[in-house]
Order: C-alpha cells, then structure tokens, then sequence
C-alpha cells in the first residue's frame, strides 16, 4: 500500500506584531493530517487490528519554531489511540477507541471525531521576547509526524513547512 499521508492547512499565527525582550509572545499553530492513515483510521480496521491484539497506536509530532535557519523553541508532544471493547449503549459496534490529547483522554462517539481529535492539531506556543535578538525575524514552524507499523498502516514520517510570519523584536 502506497502511504500517501500528509500534512495540510498549516496555519501559524501571531497574537502581535512587535514584543520586548521578557514579554510573552503567543503563537498559535494549526494544521491537519490527512490522507491514507485518517481514512485508515476507522471502525473496521480497528476491530481487526483489536482482533490481532494491535490496540494502541501512538503519534509523535515534533516541531520546531524557527528564524531563519536558528531553531527558537523545540516542542515534541504526542498523540495516542487506545481500542477497546465498549459497552457503551450510544456505540453500536463491539471494539471502539479513546484518545489521549495534551494528557486527557477523549471518548468520541463517531469515527470522524475520533479522527479530528487525533488528527487536528491546534497548539497553542508561548514565547518569550527574550528568545529573540532584537530585529525582525521572519518566523515559521517544521512539522515532523511520525508513527510505528500497525495492521492498518506502515512506519512513517511525514514533514512539512508553515508559513512565515514577521516579528518585530524591539528593545526595551
């Protein structure tokens, strides 16, 4: 099976254009990852890969804030799936899935938002002023995805550029 997963609609966003050294800077980050694994990621193919005691599956999303070639702030967090046999009476079928976001796990009740809760990503960034030199940078994120070989898919890793954004870094 040819894995043509991908990431789309990277959005990186500011809170302001200009910040002193010490003061917060927000970013917010969104994108999606689409393709073969979220149309692999459904109730079928979780039944049988419960059915081979394949029952986790585990996301790591790597990004790095960057100016120019300088990396400003490394962030790695991860995602996991979790099947299970349901009894839940709102579900009508036997193997289901929890998901595991920012440390809280999300029981979702339709395959689709099982799906945005493990594949949508909206993160928030603070920085500090302070982890800038003074000028203007021209800022963006590297997104690296990756996940292990399951009964649904292969090992992969898939990469991609945000826009830029410019930052003004002014002296105190």
């Amino acid at each position: 099976m040819a894995d043509s997963s991908f990431i789309a609609e990277v959005a990186l966003a500011k809170s302001q254009d200009s910040v002193k050294a010490g003061q917060p800077l927000t970013l917010s980050l969104s994108f999606k990852i689409q393709g073969a694994i979220r149309e692999a990621f459904d109730q079928k193919n979780w039944e049988r890969a419960y059915n081979k005691h394949d029952n986790g599956f585990r996301m790591t999303i790597e990004v790095d804030i960057k100016s120019g070639r300088k990396t400003i702030m490394p962030i790695k967090f991860v995602r996991k799936a979790a099947l299970f046999w349901t009894r839940n009476p709102k579900i009508p079928y036997r193997i289901w899935v929890s998901i595991v976001k920012d440390d809280t796990p999300f029981y979702p009740l339709t395959v689709e938002e099982a799906r945005s809760i493990l594949f949508d990503v909206n993160k928030v960034i603070e920085l500090s002023g302070s982890d800038l030199d003074s000028g203007t940078h021209k800022l963006y994120a590297e997104i690296r995805v990756s996940w292990g070989r399951h009964d649904y898919t292969e090992p992969t890793e898939i990469k991609a550029k945000s826009n830029e954004i410019e930052l003004m870094r002014v002296a105190a």
